[in-house]
């Protein structure tokens, strides 16, 4: 199992640079390029909400979950 962070799909899809989502966010654009490059172990709700503010989204626009145990299966067979 593993959850992929969509966060610079979201960030083209607005136009919007890592520098100016830090700024609107409050969020450093070290930890906000941590979680952008999907190297966070996790994120906090109050974040996750700041971000989806700014960017006019929803969580599942960002956070997507993919079962690599299943494609593992599936490229067996």
């Amino acid at each position: 199992m593993q959850i992929v962070v969509n966060l610079d799909v979201m960030m083209a899809r607005r136009k919007m640079s890592l520098n100016e989502l830090s700024r609107r966010v409050g969020i450093s654009n070290v930890n906000l390029s941590v979680l952008k490059t999907g190297k966070a172990k996790g994120v906090r709700f109050d974040t996750l909400a700041a971000i989806c503010k700014a960017l006019d989204c929803q969580p599942g626009d960002i956070l997507e979950y993919v079962d690599t145990e299943q494609k593992y299966v599936e490229k067996l067979f």
